[in-house]
């Protein structure tokens, strides 16, 4: 099992529209690319200095999947608007 985890964080003056849009999108993709096992996100609750706005965790078989759900044309819109509204965004992807 991969795990992949993301972290955003938002540009300001971000609108909170931006959220929900991401949340829509984020939320349709595993209905969308069958290789996703397992996908949560939401928006940063503690708001600490060290805290990021946003996480994604999401849950793959293997490389290979995690490959195919990146390269997936539905993803690759999220990762668009990704750019449009994030200063910094990170990432790690281990085995489990």
């Amino acid at each position: 099992m991969i795990k992949h985890v993301v972290l955003m964080k938002f540009k300001d003056g971000v609108e909170d529209e931006a959220f929900t849009e991401l949340e829509n999108r984020l939320g349709a993709l595993p209905e969308i690319i069958k290789v996703i096992r397992g996908y949560e996100f939401g928006l940063d609750v503690v708001r600490s200095e060290r805290s990021y706005d946003f996480g994604l965790v999401s849950e793959f078989d293997d490389l290979p999947s995690l490959e195919a759900y990146q390269c997936h044309p539905e993803h690759q819109k999220v990762v668009a608007l990704l750019k449009e509204i994030c200063d910094d965004i990170r990432a790690v992807d281990f085995t489990c």
